[in-house]
């Protein structure tokens, strides 16, 4: 899951250039895949959108939202009727939403502009120098992490699976830092060393048990094993650019890895150790000996590129520039790679799992609404895409009238809708009973 928004204090206005050259707004503002990849959120300046990705040829829209303009923050839970949305007019505010009754849950205001992650267990809310731990049963503020290094992109993971409730984000502003703190039993773990620079991207495996991250150089993503932090592989994305990482994803049985950035390819990395056969006869056995013999002799960055794995398989969308977000799912019992880019099109490819490869695209999907097309329509052929460029402006938020933190919970708390919402132990937001399943037919 990601809100594709560079950084917090900006209101920005998403621009790409027509075929005439002329600049026109993006169609989204985000984009996020649900926590097991079964359904898409999309957001823009007439609300959100919630399509179900069972199927290839196309989607069904689950739901339509409009109780929120200019929607910059769209996450749902599981399969769940639990929606939190931010508006880019309010972006100091979280809403949550029980869409399939209609009714808003409750709102939580803040002092500056946030990002959500959620789980089964825990809602975390992620400000510039602060994280917020909520219980997600009743939305109770279980924890108030202040003074945390500076981090403004809103950066930070929390694992999916909620019996490994580890929560991660930078733990340096200075170096490529990660903390890992356990959201269930609210500690910190450990603190990581990730990289030299700064870390741009961290994401969990579904068990909660790996977690991959990216430097603002894009040029090395690293996978670690958790708890303890130890690093189990490190894969080279590129030699001779710096990138912008923009989604880290691993597959459900966490065997691959995939990553988009702000170039033309999406790559993915198969997670395998390679252990070189001492006993093999053939010419490429011995030089996989020589090789490894020769790196202990060299300098430890040169010998660090020898043993970094390349990528499996890859994707070359056709244009740069455009900011998406890619994941891994089984859809009609086919892998396929799934790329959400904000120029309102969903990219389906198939995944070769034993051959790896190109991946060939197999269907375009529109997320947007056109005059005389439905949302999610398919496109036959996929058409060039032009540049987009991101065009920032100073929010006109007044944050002034904002409480300040506190470990008890000051955050300025909006008010339930109904008044007793939360008092009824019978609603139990965690459990997928309470907010079943919905389908195109029953909405």
């Amino acid at each position: 899951m990601i809100e594709p928004i560079p950084e917090f204090g900006t209101g920005e206005k998403i621009r790409r250039l027509g075929s005439d050259g002329s600049p026109d707004l993006q169609r989204l503002s985000c984009a996020s895949f649900n926590q097991d990849t079964t359904s898409l959120a999309v957001g823009g300046k007439n609300g959100y959108r919630l399509f179900s990705l069972s199927s290839v040829d196309r989607m069904d829209c689950i739901h339509q939202g409009e109780e929120s303009p200019d929607v910059c923050v769209a996450e749902r839970l599981f399969s769940s009727s639990l929606m939190v949305i931010v508006s880019r007019s309010t972006p100091f505010r979280m809403n949550i939403y029980h869409f399939k009754k209609g009714t808003e849950i409750c709102n939580y205001s803040y002092s500056s502009n946030i990002r959500v992650r959620l789980n089964r267990q825990r809602l975390v809310v992620c400000l510039e120098e602060a994280l917020y731990i909520h219980n997600i049963k009743d939305m109770k503020l279980l924890k108030s992490v202040l003074n945390t290094p500076p981090n403004p992109k809103g950066l930070c993971a929390l694992s999916v699976n909620h019996s490994n409730s580890y929560l991660a984000y930078p733990g340096s502003f200075t170096a490529g830092e990660i903390t890992l703190y356990d959201a269930g039993n609210l500690r910190q773990v450990t603190v990581i060393s990730a990289h030299a620079s700064h870390v741009a991207a961290v994401s969990f495996s579904a068990s909660g048990t790996s977690l991959a991250s990216a430097s603002e150089k894009g040029t090395v993503i690293r996978v670690f094993s958790i708890p303890d932090g130890d690093k189990l592989f490190e894969f080279r994305r590129g030699l001779k650019r710096y990138v912008s990482i923009s989604s880290l994803s691993f597959s459900a049985d966490a065997q691959f890895l995939c990553a988009s950035s702000n170039t033309e390819t999406v790559h993915i990395f198969k997670l395998e150790h390679h252990s070189p056969s001492t006993d093999s006869p053939s010419w490429s056995g011995y030089m996989g000996k020589m090789l490894s013999a020769a790196s202990s002799l060299l300098p430890s960055q040169v010998s660090d590129m020898m043993h970094q794995d390349r990528a499996f398989a890859s994707v070359h969308l056709s244009a740069a520039g455009m900011r998406n977000i890619s994941a891994l799912s089984t859809i009609q019992k086919v892998p396929r790679l799934l790329v959400a880019s904000l120029d309102g099109h969903l990219y389906i490819y198939n995944l070769d799992l034993q051959e790896g490869g190109d991946c060939r695209l197999v269907k375009k999907l529109r997320l947007y609404e056109s005059a005389d097309e439905s949302p999610a329509a398919s496109e036959p052929e996929a058409g060039s895409l032009s540049y987009a460029e991101t065009v920032s402006t100073n929010t006109n938020q007044d944050s002034s009238s904002l409480t300040g933190y506190s470990e008890d919970g000051g955050v300025k708390r909006g008010e339930l809708i109904p008044d007793h919402e939360f008092a009824d132990e019978s609603l139990r937001l965690d459990d997928e009973q309470e907010f079943p399943p919905v389908s195109f037919q029953d909405t």
